[in-house]
This record gives structure tokens, C-alpha cells and sequence, in this order.
């Protein structure tokens, strides 16, 4: 399936991340090296079932090391990565299993409270698994035991990353490999709000007048996880909050629960409504605020402030004690957000989490919510 046909559905084509294009280049290098003979393609089934096939590019082996590229395709995706060539160096290793690294043109991680630890090469886990699996099938075809060790890179990568938010994350040097379902979903503002309302006018008409709305691929597995919340009619609301508010009300709703990861919905507590990265990202100046005004002196306030991720803050608030206290302040402005962007028409309610630390809480409206459902807040 490639990607014009996997994203028919909003008639837009989706592309593949950059993990995607790692883990096919290494994957491809590794047999090359083990073989020695050359491809012309190769293919990779994503998370999603996707089946990516991409030409493989500037081919070397030495017999020592194999490297290739892979092109980077965003699809109708405004990705700042569309185009670029994504390398894999593989080599054999004295010792077991497969290391992953960054080479040139990949960010190290600075700070505390990403994906990955200070140190090391900003290739997240997810395309670290899919690089790891597709390496190690190589090794098996071959028969091979031995140790492998990859070394990604991004040519032009670290002068990409500087108009990213790569360097205010504490991610230096160059760009990221990310990616959780190994597709780049289109994001054309219009066709992607379009197709939230479509979805809505549908499960209007099917009968159902409470749902919830999941931003993203993190919302949807937090809520697989708990039978009350999953058994529930859904959609996936992107980062179009207000909008979503908006068609409930008009399409006749009774309630809509937003389940997100905290650094999109802790933006509700500013009034943000779009919570795309590229419109704001206030989430460290919200939670800041919030710690002070439940007690934080300004020292931990600005620590806050200036932490790289909403993980490594609530890891700041729990040494003093403050998370608690501070996320309710966060709470109760989502929650006034949200019923004055609903206007009375319909409950309106959000329960925040991350993967780190779990559920975070939820809004008095989420709780109400919950509550005519049968469950707790999870």
C-alpha cells in the first residue's frame, strides 16, 4: 500500500517519518553488507500496516561497512524534512545485539525529560525499535549472530534543525528521528478540519451524542488502555480543539471529552485552541505561572519555565511537592475555556495525561462527564 492510497480517506497523501526512512535504509544496508549484493528498492511495514517502498540511493560497501539513503517523503505534508536523504551506515560489531547512533546532521540530546537521555542521539524509541527489527531480520536471513552497529544521518540536518524547536528542547546539533506509527499524516489545515466535522456529521447520524476526541496517535493509547473510556464512540480531533467545540455544538452533541497528552492540552489553559507547535507553545510559561501561583518561589518557578518538556517540569513541581496544586490551577482554566468556547450548548470536559507519569487529572467538566458514563477519571 504506498501513501497515496493509505491517506485516500482525506484525499490527501500521507508520507513516512523520518524513522521510517532510518529503519528501511538500515535495514537495506544491513543485507547488502551481509550479502553483498545491491538493491535497487526495498520495503518496510510501518506500525501503522503501511507498506513503505522507496528507491535506495548512493549505495556503498566496503566490505566492512554498507551505507545507503533513503528520500525523505512528506507526502501533502509542510514538513521541513520533505526531500531530504536519511543514511544508514552499518557495520559489524564485537559485541551482541545492534547499537543505534547519530551521526552528522542529528541532534544529541542536552537536556533531561525527552524521549531519549542526555547524550544521547535524538532517534526516539519507536524508530530505534523499527531500525533494531529490521536489522536483526537482516541478520537472521543471513544467518549471521554477530554483533551490528548503525549510525544514522541527515545531511544539512543541523542547519535544518535550526529552524525547528529542536534547540529551544535542548536537542543540539541537528534534527530529530521520530515518529510512533511511521506515517506523516497530511496536515493541510482545511482537509484536515473538514474531515473532523465529516466525521462528526457521522456519528451524529448513527445516533451518538457523546464522544471523545483524541488529538493524536498518544490520546488513542492511553484511552486502548482503559476499557471505559475505549468502549466509548471517539474521533480524532487533531490539533483543531476549538473548531471540534464548535461542529458539537452545531451538530447537537450532549458532551465531548478531550483525551490528550499534557503538552497539547495544557495549552487550553491559555484559551489556546489550535495546539499545533507552529501556532504556540506556551506549555512551560502556563505551567510556570500555575507553580507560582500555588507557592513556587521564582527560582523553581523559572526552572519550570525553562524545562525542556512537560515530563521533566512535573519532575521540577514533585520535588517541592507542587504538582498537585499546580495542575488544578491548569485544570480549572481548561475547564473555563472550554465551556465558554461550548457557550452552554453541551458539556465539555478534558483529561490530561503522559506516558511518563500517567493520568494527570481531569477538568470539573471531564469529571461530570465521566461520572454520567459510570467511571472515574481513570
Amino acid at each position: 500500500m504506498d501513501a497515496g492510497r493509505f491517506g485516500q480517506k482525506s484525499r490527501l497523501r500521507f508520507g513516512y517519518t523520518t524513522g521510517s526512512c532510518a529503519a528501511l535504509a538500515a535495514g537495506a544496508a544491513a543485507r547488502m553488507l551481509l550479502s553483498g549484493k545491491p538493491e535497487a528498492t526495498a520495503t518496510l511495514l510501518t506500525p501503522a500496516g503501511a507498506v513503505f517502498e522507496a528507491e535506495l540511493l548512493d549505495f556503498r560497501n566496503d566490505g566492512t561497512g554498507a551505507s545507503c539513503a533513503v528520500r525523505k517523503n512528506s507526502g501533502d505534508d509542510p514538513d521541513i524534512t520533505d526531500g531530504v536523504l536519511v543514511y544508514a551506515v552499518v557495520r559489524k560489531s564485537d559485541g551482541a545485539g545492534v547499537s543505534i547512533d547519530g551521526g552528522a546532521g542529528i541532534g544529541r540530546v542536552t537536556r533531561p525529560g525527552l524521549d531519549q537521555p542526555p547524550g544521547a542521539a535524538a532517534i526516539n524509541r519507536m524508530p530505534r525499535r523499527m531500525i533494531e527489527e529490521e536489522v536483526v531480520k537482516a541478520c537472521r536471513a543471513s544467518g549471521y549472530d554477530g554483533g551490528m552497529s548503525v549510525v544514522i544521518s541527515i545531511p544539512g540536518g543541523e542547519e535544518l534543525a535550526e529552524r525547528t524547536f529542536n534547540p529551544d528542547l535542548g536537542i543540539v546539533g541537528g534534527l530529530s528521528i521520530i515518529g510512533t506509527s511511521g506515517l506523516v499524516e497530511p496536515m493541510s489545515v482545511k482537509a484536515v478540519i473538514d474531515t473532523i466535522k465529516a466525521e462528526m456529521r457521522m456519528v451524529a447520524a448513527e445516533g451518538t451524542r457523546d464522544i471523545i476526541a483524541a488529538p493524536g496517535n498518544y490520546g488513542e493509547n492511553f484511552i486502548a488502555g482503559r476499557p471505559g473510556l475505549a468502549a466509548r464512540p471517539r474521533i480524532r480531533c487533531s490539533n483543531h480543539v476549538g473548531e471540534t467545540l464548535d461542529f458539537a455544538g452545531d451538530l447537537g452533541f450532549g458532551s465531548v471529552l478531550f483525551v490528550g497528552h499534557a503538552g497539547k492540552l495544557v495549552k487550553l489553559a491559555g484559551g489556546v485552541m489550535d495546539t499545533h507547535s507552529r501556532v504556540a507553545d506556551c506549555r512551560t510559561d502556563l505551567l510556570a505561572l500555575h507553580a507560582a501561583l500555588a507557592g513556587a518561589e521564582p527560582a523553581l518557578a523559572r526552572e519550570v519555565f525553562q524545562a525542556a518538556t512537560v515530563d521533566a517540569a512535573i519532575a521540577i513541581l514533585d520535588r517541592r511537592g507542587l504538582r498537585e496544586e499546580t495542575f488544578a490551577g491548569i485544570l480549572d482554566r481548561i475547564d473555563f475555556h472550554l465551556r465558554r468556547r461550548a457557550g452552554g450548548r453541551f458539556a465539555a470536559g478534558a483529561l490530561l495525561f503522559t506516558n511518563r507519569y500517567g493520568c494527570l487529572g481531569a477538568t470539573k467538566g471531564a469529571e461530570g462527564i465521566m461520572a454520567n458514563w459510570g467511571m472515574g477519571n481513570g
